[in-house]
């Protein structure tokens, strides 16, 4: 099917809202661009939260120029003051004869009500262009204004059987470098990287995305005993005041007795497990928009059971274990009428192995 040109702009637009992503927490990423006969004037992206939104980037890039032109953004602009002034005021001033926006705002509060004042003033508005592609753009941002808490990505690399690591625990590598690649690329969007306690002190991993193109995630390590290695990169390297321990009071303890710039969240725990509801909403309230947790599967498992996954990325190599190898999501499992129900978004090709991003889905039981 050939693309429309208002579908041409937004993709264009789209493109340059990913630059962001990972860099504007609490405020979603979002592009635009400007157009006048034909051709683009000026474009732009939101970089940083309190800086230029996308639009007024896009304004200042095109110049005089924008009168009269269309604006293509993929959000639905803002109408009210925050830490900028509203871009729908900075639209009319430019004199701007058309805006196409992807998404609305998901906020109930500002939903259609950026759109209403430009029509009111007389300009022409198309909404929902490339809707399906700007809304899961902004996915994590919907949900955190609409419940507080960020959204989770669960990411897990296993065998074609299930499994993590081998009976010894060594799980690198499981997957392709191709696979591996994709990882990374996934930490640059996330706000955090979440992990459990036992990766921390198996892999000794750093959680920072290389490389980091700017971005410094914050580091979840999720441990109600608090037993980590005094040494381990999350507490020792440059970025350690970029880190986050969940754990209970007794972990807490023990961590005060390490040296580290990383920060102890002390949060109810049962049953030896973090109480993860009350973590993502501590992250929601810190503006923390999308959390990327890499496993093990002790935690997954967790998140899985309170309901707290958004997207699945299951990262599948070709290869088996079996025996007592760990499992990606457990030790415990399901009854089997129990058993969590996903549903299929897409399956790819990372050089031997598959991607399969998956979404939780309600089952018929």
């Amino acid at each position: 099917m050939m693309q429309t040109i208002d579908e041409k702009w937004m993709r264009r637009a789209l493109a340059l809202a990913r630059r962001g992503e990972g860099l504007t927490r609490p405020n979603p990423p979002v592009g635009a661009v400007l157009v006048a006969r034909g051709k683009k004037i000026g474009e732009g992206f939101h970089r940083i939260a309190g800086g230029p939104h996308a639009e007024v980037v896009a304004l200042l890039d095109a110049g005089k120029a924008a009168r009269g032109a269309t604006l293509y953004v993929t959000l639905e602009p803002c109408s009210t003051w925050g830490r900028t002034p509203p871009c729908t005021d900075a639209i009319l001033a430019a004199g701007i004869a058309r805006v196409v926006v992807g998404a609305t705002d998901p906020n109930p509060k500002h939903a259609g009500r950026g759109l209403d004042l430009l029509r009111h003033k007389g300009l022409a508005v198309t909404a929902g262009i490339c809707r399906a592609e700007a809304e899961t753009l902004i996915a994590p941002f919907a949900k955190h204004q609409l419940t507080g808490r960020p959204f989770v990505t669960l990411k897990l690399a296993q065998t074609l059987d299930g499994r993590i690591a081998d009976p010894a625990g060594a799980s690198r590598w499981i997957t392709s470098p191709a696979a591996r690649e994709r990882v990374q690329a996934l930490r640059r969007r996330a706000d955090a990287v979440m992990v459990g306690g036992e990766t921390v002190r198996t892999d000794d991993p750093s959680l920072l995305p290389r490389p980091d193109a700017g971005r410094c995630p914050l580091r979840v390590i999720v441990t109600a005993s608090g037993r980590l290695p005094p040494r381990a990169q999350v507490l020792c390297d440059t970025r350690a005041g970029c880190t986050v321990v969940a754990t209970a009071q007794a972990g807490a303890r023990r961590l005060a007795r390490t040296k580290t710039a990383a920060k102890c969240w002390t949060l109810p725990a049962r049953g030896g497990q973090i109480d993860l509801a009350a973590l993502l909403q501590k992250l929601g309230g810190c503006g923390v928009l999308h959390v990327l947790c890499e496993g093990g599967g002790r935690l997954a498992a967790g998140l899985l059971r309170a309901g707290l996954v958004d997207e699945l990325q299951l990262f599948i190599a070709p290869k088996l274990l079996g025996g007592d190898a760990t499992p990606s999501v457990g030790p415990a499992g399901w009854l089997l009428k129990n058993a969590p129900a996903l549903k299929f978004l897409e399956v790819q090709s990372l050089g031997p192995d598959l991607l399969i991003r998956a979404v939780p889905c309600a089952t018929d039981h």
